[in-house]
């Protein structure tokens, strides 16, 4: 512990995936390190569910949540404008109050910021605040990221050579558009700007991957500020729902590790071909499953990541005919939203079919479950070969030659192997020693806890 009265402000990213991690980083601060943290609250398209946590009366005492005034984004923000490009331009317009902000506070000890509000950074500078990143998904990416900055678009061949770590498949990057890649390239660049980047991962879960960007000296050359692996943050607790209770209490009735979770993010979206084929994927596999649908769109992806929360819709008017009946006895179809935390720390939940988010990544993790992967943009595709060739705790569903999805068949049989069959077993014997992993990292003597409370305990001492 350190002494009371270490101020730290933090300001994440637009966006729950955001959000979540480093209000879960700012608990840790007050409750494990005896800081007074201020949260800036980028309020600009923030969802009614973003403002229902971040306002819940519930948050501990030393956590004080400041929203930042909303910005008007009509005259710079289309239909049309990319989901990054989108999220860039929120941030940049809606930290134009962040000097007049920072200065009517208790100065800090320091800030901690989300990769695309690296504008903070140039404010930080200007009123004497050491600031640090906070990146929100794998160390695995991170690497990738660094390394982004040398390759000018030019990736070629089936892997990509990424120092000191396993290749990369090609396949499995990000293509971003020109606007989006504008965006990621300026943040990019101004990571050496930050004292630090803390990253939500652990020591014991990629090591390899850490100990390249603190030792190989590509990443050294850039240059690369320390990077302090603090994770796993995942909520511990959310709230309940009716719709919650109602999942919970359906899976009191299931046998232990019976049952198969199927949620894809909070910004997901199958089209309707993907989903007709999973559910009679789910159906033909005769194992129990709680699956949380969406209304489907027009292509699989990031279709409602700024409408969180508002999908509010009737599975049978887009599910097969008949589903939910014949599945009756086998499953539960829940529209939108489940607690999720909730549902992976139950005893029936056996598997995750998961998006790939690093967030439902690291809440896997720390519950012990296995994943059947489903990326769907982003950083998930490289996250989920990373599950299943370097953690050995996922299993990767392929699309059959000549296809745009993942047919029946062989959703099926993915199914069907993480949920009864040997592959599954070793999967869920190495889930459970990361989740003995995770808890250690986190607890006081572990290398979460002693890297985060470095930080604070330099900082403070610095003034």
């Amino acid at each position: 512990m350190v002494g009371v009265g270490a101020h730290v402000v933090v300001l994440p990213c637009p966006g729950m995936g955001h959000v979540i991690p480093m209000l879960e980083l700012a608990k840790r601060l007050v409750l494990h390190h005896a800081c007074h943290v201020t949260f800036l609250h980028i309020t600009t398209e923030a969802s009614a569910t973003q403002f229902r946590l971040l306002h819940c009366p519930n948050l501990p005492k030393g956590l004080q949540v400041v929203d930042l005034p909303p910005a008007d984004l009509s005259a710079v923000i289309s239909d049309d404008t990319p989901v990054l490009s989108h999220l860039c331009i929120n941030v940049r317009e809606s930290l134009r109050c962040l000097k007049s902000t920072l200065m009517e506070l208790e100065k800090p000890q320091f800030l901690i910021t989300g990769v695309f509000c690296s504008q903070a950074f140039d404010i930080c500078k200007e009123l004497s605040i050491p600031a640090y990143i906070l990146y929100t998904t794998s160390a695995t990416f991170l690497a990738f990221s660094l390394l982004f900055r040398k390759l000018d678009g030019d990736v070629s061949g089936k892997f990509l050579d990424l120092p000191g770590c396993a290749p990369l498949r090609t396949e499995d990057l990000p293509l971003p558009t020109d606007g989006d890649e504008k965006w990621f390239s300026y943040h990019l660049c101004r990571f050496p700007m930050a004292s630090g980047i803390f990253i939500n991962t652990y020591e014991d879960l990629e090591p390899v991957q850490i100990r390249a960007i603190r030792e190989n000296p590509f990443y050294q050359q850039i240059p690369t500020p320390p990077v302090y692996p603090i994770g796993p943050l995942v909520k511990q607790t959310e709230p309940v729902t009716k719709t919650g209770e109602e999942c919970l209490a359906w899976l009191d009735k299931q046998p232990s590790g019976s049952v198969l979770f199927v949620a894809l993010g909070s910004g997901g979206n199958l089209c309707v071909e993907q989903l007709t084929e999973l559910a009679w994927g789910l159906e033909l596999s005769q194992q129990r499953f709680l699956w949380v649908v969406r209304t489907p769109a027009n292509t699989s992806g990031m279709n409602t990541y700024f409408k969180i929360g508002a999908d509010m819709n009737d599975p049978k008017s887009y599910l097969p005919e008949d589903f939910t009946e014949r599945t009756r006895d086998l499953g539960m179809v829940v529209p939108s939203w489940a607690p999720q935390v909730l549902v992976l720390r139950h005893h029936s939940t056996g598997a995750f079919l998961s998006h790939c988010g690093w967030n439902s990544v690291l809440e896997s993790v720390s519950h012990g479950v296995p994943m059947i992967t489903w990326p769907l943009y982003g950083d998930q595709r490289v996250t989920a070969t990373l599950l299943a060739e370097d953690m050995g705790v996922g299993i990767k569903p392929t699309v059959e030659a000549g296809r745009r999805v993942i047919g029946r068949k062989e959703i099926e049989r993915v199914v069907r192997a993480v949920m009864e069959g040997e592959e599954g077993k070793a999967m869920r014997d190495r889930a459970k020693v990361l989740k003995e992993t995770a808890s250690k990292a986190l607890d006081s003597g572990g290398s979460s806890f002693q890297t985060l409370a470095g930080v604070v305990n330099h900082r403070k001492t610095m003034g």
